[in-house]
């Protein structure tokens, strides 16, 4: 398994500064977030090229753009339009970066509250991104994120049987399954089976209140809880499950770092980067 950085991790950094910062702690990769200081869909293609050739010259991989368009399923049709044109803009960048995955943000609501309507919508409208992704040699990536459609390994089959495209997939965050509190191990890894395209690594845990650094707010099933990100092991999202389940399964796919916990950045992304590894070594270990 490769591992990338995520350069929303880094956003306070220009786009070439990240590279520089990842390549430098060791990263294979780095998936861009799509969302400007970084890229946009409205990014030159000149620029674009830039970021491709430092990339190179930094022996990074660009495995995935991190789109922040789609929201369908709650949307109105002209907002869909213009999101599906975003969709085509970053397209046509993903291209040029060479990334193989774009992830869209399918929308809301929380899936134990969507109906049926919602998945419908947001599947039409991601089939016809998926029918560009096609042309282009590309795929599409659906995160399984708390506050939407596609909160557990159930709700993100149901889509991605109705979508009815191969080249649409899942990634898999344990941080956002643990908030969700759905099962984030190995079984989630069996169920997806060659529907899981993508992997993202954060920690986070359960609160009382929030306010301080590094907290956040989530509707959840249990109503509104609070939580804090974390460096990985210092949280309560054990991730031991996953990394045995993908190794089971031969996962040979990008593994991207978000970490988001209060720290500097550069030290927080450092820090992850060797628990990930021995974490990693320790599953080897045990298996051989």
């Amino acid at each position: 398994m490769k591992i990338a950085a995520f350069s929303g991790s880094l956003i306070d950094y220009s786009i070439h500064e990240a590279m520089k910062v990842a390549a430098g702690l060791g990263f294979d990769g780095i998936e861009i977030a799509s969302r400007e200081p970084h890229l946009s869909p409205e990014s030159s293609l000149p620029r674009v090229r830039e970021m491709r050739s430092i990339a190179e010259g930094h022996g990074l991989e660009i495995p995935a753009l991190a789109g922040y368009m789609g929201h369908f399923s709650t949307s109105g049709d002209a907002e869909c339009a213009v999101a599906y044109d975003q969709f085509l803009g970053l397209l046509e960048r993903a291209v040029e970066l060479e990334a193989d995955m774009i992830r869209i943000f399918q929308g809301g609501p929380n899936a134990f509250l969507a109906e049926d309507y919602h998945y419908a919508k947001a599947a039409y409208w991601i089939r016809r991104c998926a029918a560009e992704a096609r042309a282009a040699g590309k795929r599409i990536v659906l995160e399984i994120h708390n506050q939407s459609l596609v909160e557990t390994a159930d709700s993100g089959l149901r889509l991605l049987d109705m979508i009815g495209e191969e080249h649409v997939g899942l990634i898999h965050d344990a941080g956002n399954m643990y908030i969700t509190d759905t099962e984030f191990g190995v079984e989630s890894i069996r169920q997806l089976g060659s529907r899981l395209f993508h992997v993202h690594i954060k920690d986070e845990k359960r609160i009382g209140q929030g306010g301080a650094p590094g907290t956040f707010k989530n509707v959840t099933r249990h109503g509104e809880e609070f939580f804090l990100q974390c460096r990985l092991g210092e949280g309560e999202v054990d991730h031991s499950g996953l990394l045995r389940g993908l190794r089971e399964q031969g996962y040979k796919g990008w593994l991207t770092l978000e970490c988001a916990a209060p720290y500097p950045p550069k030290e927080r992304l450092a820090y992850d980067l060797r628990i990930i590894r021995e974490w990693l070594q320790a599953v080897e270990v045990s298996a051989g």
